[in-house]
Order: C-alpha cells, then sequence, then structure tokens
C-alpha cells in the first residue's frame, strides 16, 4: 500500500437467516419474560387491592370486651344525625353491623329483633343496626319489614373502622319488590356481620364476630338474662 494511502476495510457480512437464527431465540425470551412479569404484576397487584380493604380497617384500634364503646355519630333512617352519647350510659345499647338491606340473612337478623323488640326494651336496650346502606335504603327496608328500632347509614365505613369491623369496598345492588314497586337499593360498602353490646357504663360486654343472623337476638337476650361477666362474653 502507498504510504499515506488508507486501506478500507469492510466489515464481515452474515447471511441474513443466520443472524434471523441468532437473534429469535433472544427476542422469544425476553418476550416471555415480559409477559411473565406483566402477568405476575398484575396478580400481585390484585391480592393487594383485593386485601386494601381489610388493611385499612386492620390499621383502627381492636374493641374488645371489656374495652370502652368508641363513641361516633351517624345519620340514622330518618336523616338525623345519631350520637352515640345521647345513649350510652343512659340505656344498654346494642350495636349490630350487618352486610346490606333485603338481603335473605340480613332481613332474618333484622325481623329477629323486630319480633324481641318489646322483650329488650323492657330489659332498657336500645338496638341500632348499622350498613353501608344509604338512609333511603333504610326507609324501604323498614318499610318492607316494619322494623321498629333504628338504622344507621355507614356508607363511608367510619363507624365500622371505629368498631374494628372488616367491610369491602364495591357497588352492589339488591332489587327488591317494596311496596309493589321494583326497587334498586345501591350500596358501595359491605361491612361484615359483627354484634356488640356496650353496658350503662359505656364498656363492651359483648362481641361476637360470628353472628347467626336468625339467632343474633336470642343470643342478646340470653346474655343479659344470665349478665355473664364481661369477660366470660366474647365469641371469638
Amino acid at each position: 500500500t502507498p504510504v499515506g494511502r488508507l486501506r478500507r476495510i469492510r466489515p464481515p457480512t452474515y447471511p441474513v437467516p443466520l443472524v434471523l437464527s441468532a437473534i429469535t431465540p433472544m427476542v422469544h425470551a425476553m418476550t416471555s419474560i415480559a409477559r411473565w412479569f406483566r402477568s405476575t404484576s398484575a396478580a400481585v397487584l390484585a391480592v393487594f387491592l383485593a386485601f386494601l380493604p381489610a388493611w385499612t380497617v386492620a390499621l383502627g384500634a381492636e374493641v374488645s370486651v371489656g374495652s370502652s364503646a368508641p363513641i361516633f355519630t351517624a345519620v340514622d333512617d330518618a336523616g338525623q344525625p345519631w350520637k352515640s352519647t345521647d345513649h350510652v350510659g343512659r340505656e344498654i345499647v346494642v350495636v349490630y353491623f350487618y352486610p346490606a338491606d333485603m338481603t335473605g340473612g340480613c332481613t332474618k337478623q333484622a325481623c329477629g329483633y323486630r319480633d324481641d323488640m318489646q322483650a329488650l326494651r323492657a330489659k332498657s336496650v336500645t338496638v341500632v343496626g348499622v350498613s353501608g346502606d344509604s338512609v333511603r335504603n333504610h326507609q324501604l327496608f323498614k318499610q318492607a319489614h316494619s322494623l321498629d328500632f333504628t338504622l344507621l347509614a355507614d356508607p363511608d365505613g367510619k363507624v365500622a373502622e371505629a368498631f374494628g369491623v372488616p367491610f369491602t369496598v364495591g357497588d352492589k345492588v339488591v332489587s327488591a319488590e317494596i311496596g309493589g314497586k321494583n326497587e334498586q337499593l345501591a350500596r358501595a360498602l359491605t361491612t361484615k356481620r359483627w354484634t356488640f353490646v356496650i353496658d350503662t357504663d359505656g364498656k363492651v360486654i359483648y362481641k361476637n364476630t360470628e353472628v347467626k343472623a336468625a339467632e343474633d337476638s336470642k343470643a342478646i337476650l340470653k346474655l343479659l338474662a344470665s349478665r355473664v361477666p364481661p369477660t366470660a362474653a366474647s365469641v371469638p
């Protein structure tokens, strides 16, 4: 090569089929990894979202037998504020949480309290039912089954959280014929079925997290008849 002149060196060339055969497995592997990551991430996210409401409730203080009852205010079925301080200390207060108006178990539970209300009031007991339903839903529920006690609307779960009651968030609708009309009872929150009894000293004397809906009112009457010491009255 003459001095001062550079020789151009061409890069090696490879047949196209050979290049494709070399990179295709790599592309497939990367695609599989991406798909696995997406599916795994989606599954983890789904589990996280499924348990998020329960985790939120768990952050609240646990209410147990012997502890002071939470102080709370909620809107009742007449659209008026219902304050626990107006009742606790003056009478025995039963606060029962239930999933939804106009559903099978909840109707049995409410009708049980209705049928036993005279006996409960004779023992100076006030009963309030709490769910994520709206005031209107409660009004329809009371109308359909002639309920003679107060129902509290807890659409944001604040009362449930105060008592440590688990709930799930999600839109649900119950269809029911009430007063000759087909009604749609929508709610955005569903509460677990738990029952508490607050004595006249403001202490919780009974907590049931495994409530049998149709037998709930009878269990309260049995409790009051025997006056079981507070430490023995909790049902896990």
